[in-house]
């Protein structure tokens, strides 16, 4: 049959690994939405993960844990209260509206590896779209292409977004800190009375093995 001799062309092995990727992106937007970012449960919690913590030298020894103004719980460094997630996150890095939920100290390596098969999907699945184009000036073919011709031009722009946020994710990684200490690092005191503008740079290979490792 046909379908046999496009299995032995090897013509369904791409559309079978673009559909896993899909498959995959999907799974990996649901994990990350649902998973725990990292909350601050208890006093107890936070105390430990304060004493796990590997403070840098640099910062101030008289900086010390505050106790969060919304929901009471004594923060670690470098945690936030979210006030849509009425939670307090350990490494906080920012609340996404994508995925409806804050990214943290728990979920933001996964959230990495999300952006990266979304990547690839995107990218992916604007090639095919472009493939399929071909471009005439007539009201005919417009009318005829259209959905495919509006279906590229959204594939380009989400690329370009999905992009943009993961090559400044990962700078930030290699940079050892967080979105939230990046865009308000003179309101953080424990970076504003640091002696280095980052007291958590270790190098960026190192920088990038504690995170994603």
């Amino acid at each position: 049959s046909e379908l046999q001799k496009q299995e032995e062309r090897g013509e369904l092995l791409q559309p079978l690994i673009f559909v896993f990727l899909v498959l995959c992106s999907v799974l990996l937007y649901f994990k990350v939405s649902l998973m725990d970012p990292g909350f601050v449960k208890s006093e107890e919690e936070a105390g430990k993960s304060e004493e796990q913590s590997m403070v840098i030298p640099q910062v101030p020894s008289n900086i010390k844990m505050r106790r969060c103004g919304y929901c009471m719980v004594k923060q670690p460094m470098r945690a936030k209260h979210c006030q849509l997630c009425q939670h307090c996150v350990r490494r906080y890095d920012h609340h996404c509206p994508w995925i409806e939920n804050c990214v943290g100290e728990k979920n933001h390596p996964l959230f990495i590896v999300y952006l990266s098969v979304q990547l690839v999907v995107l990218l992916w699945g604007g090639h095919v779209a472009w493939s399929g184009l071909y471009f005439e000036q007539s009201l005919d073919w417009l009318q005829h292409n259209i959905l495919l011709l509006m279906s590229f031009l959204l594939i380009v722009i989400f690329t370009v977004v999905v992009l943009l946020l993961l090559i400044s994710h990962l700078y930030l990684i290699s940079c050892n800190t967080t979105t939230w200490e990046f865009m308000s690092h003179h309101r953080i005191s424990y970076l504003r009375h640091s002696e280095l503008e980052n007291p958590f740079d270790q190098g960026v290979i190192l920088n990038l093995w504690r995170f994603f490792c």
